[in-house]
Parts: structure tokens; sequence; C-alpha cells
């Protein structure tokens, strides 16, 4: 690969996987459309919708593994909710992501497009009371949660995104998470999210290797960055970041599908 091209990819990476430390997603969000866009807009390689969801698959992977480190301490991550809603989504996730073969460039920009608006709306539903639970005494529907991560895995699996982007809103909103348990334990949800999405994706030669490479170096420097400046902001400060940044997401991808 070129310098230039190396460059801007471990730029993307690190942005992405800053953020996706920040508020607790795997950083997709903001790798998908920067991936697909910015290189061909510098004059650089021009990445297809299932080359750009392949390497972000595997990127989503290696960046979660350094969110979740970071929030080890602190009784931030809930074994029970990562248990049902991880095991849930590995499995949709795989199944997404395998199937994500058979379906065109413009149907994954698409389905994702469709998660990014669903997940835009439901960050602007008022949250009221869910941080003043005590974080050891936080309780929450089961069967609904491991229904809420198998489809979500499924349609993530396709875009290679594992999903946090979404399943932290539904955390939030549905399941009545408090804001920093529900970004830690996303973090967590989305790694083992990403082993179905990452073993699809490369079993379907999806993944363009050294791209790859270089976005994972990338989100292993800033993803523990990112998930450190989280513990010290204001949870409000956080829903509105996530908020702005799926709400900005949805609308590009809708506007380039429209196009």
């Amino acid at each position: 690969m070129a310098a230039e091209l190396i460059m801007t990819i471990f730029a993307i990476g690190f942005i992405g996987s800053f953020i996706s430390g920040m508020v607790g997603i795997g950083g997709s969000i903001i790798k998908y459309p920067l991936l697909l866009y910015v290189p061909p807009l510098l004059g650089l390689a021009a990445f297809n919708a299932h080359e750009v969801s392949g390497i972000s698959a595997v990127q989503v992977f290696f960046a979660t593994i350094g969110g979740v480190w970071a929030f080890r301490k602190g009784g931030y991550l809930n074994k029970s909710l990562i248990a049902y809603m991880g095991v849930s989504t590995v499995t949709g996730s795989f199944i997404g992501g395998y199937g994500s073969k058979f379906l065109s460039g413009d149907a994954i920009n698409v389905t994702y497009a469709v998660l990014a608006s669903i997940a835009a709306a439901m960050m602007f539903v008022p949250k009221k009371g869910i941080d003043e639970q005590p974080l050891d005494q936080v309780t929450f529907h089961k069967l609904l949660a491991s229904a809420i991560s198998l489809t979500v895995g499924i349609a993530a699996g396709v875009v290679g995104a594992a999903g946090a982007f979404i399943l932290v809103p539904l955390m939030l909103v549905v399941l009545k998470i408090p804001t920093r348990m529900a970004i830690a334990s996303s973090l967590a949800i989305t790694f083992i999210s990403s082993i179905g999405t990452t073993v699809g994706k490369v079993a379907t030669g999806q993944v363009l290797f050294w791209p790859a490479v270089v976005m994972v170096i990338a989100s292993l420097i800033a993803s523990p960055l990112g998930a450190t400046v989280s513990q010290r902001m204001n949870t409000k400060w956080l829903q509105g970041i996530l908020a702005v940044l799926i709400l900005a997401t949805a609308v590009n991808i809708w506007v380039d599908v429209l196009k």
C-alpha cells in the first residue's frame, strides 16, 4: 500500500477507535462511512461496501479488547448482561456476517442506514433515572435481552459493525441499564459479537489483509485512551455525543443510498 493510504487508514482507525472506547461502540459507525468515502475523495484506493464491512469487522474485534481492558475496574462490566446478550449476539452476527456475501453493496448500505436511523431515534428518547441506580443492584429482563441481541446481531453482522451502536440505545431505553454500565458492557458484548462477524467475513473472503492490519494497530492504541476519557465525563455528555454521531451517520448514509 502507498504511504498516503496507510496514513489515511490509520487516521480513520485512530479517530473511530478513540470514539469507540469513549461511547461504548465498536467504532464501525464512524469508520464505515469514513472508509467508504474518504480514500476515494483523496484520490486513493476506493473500497467497496463488502471490503469496508470486512475491514470494519476485524478492526472492531481488536478495538473492543482495548476498551474492555480499560473498563475492567469500577464495577461497570455486568457479567450477567454480557453473558446473555453476548451469546445471542455472536450467533446472530455469524449468520449475518456469512449471509452478507449474498447481498449487494446497496443492500448492505441500506441495512446500515436502517440500523443507524433506529439507533438515532432511540437516543433522543428521555432516559430519566437510569443513572441513579446503584451498579450492584441493576436488573434486566433476560429473555428480552437475548431476543434483542440476536436480532441486532444478524443485522449488524451484515454490515460488519457488531451492533454496539444500536445495542447501547437499546440497553438505555428498553433494558434501563445505567449509561456507564451500558457503555462498558456493550464493548464486551461487541467483542463477543465481533468473533462471529469476523469469522463470517474472513470465511467468505471479504477482508483485505493490510488495510485491516493498519486499522487494528490504530485501534489498540486509541480505544483504551477513549475508554479512560469516558470514565471522567458526565453521562449526559456521553449520551449526547453518541446521539449526534449516530444521527449524522444515518443522514449521510441515507443521502448516499437515495442518490
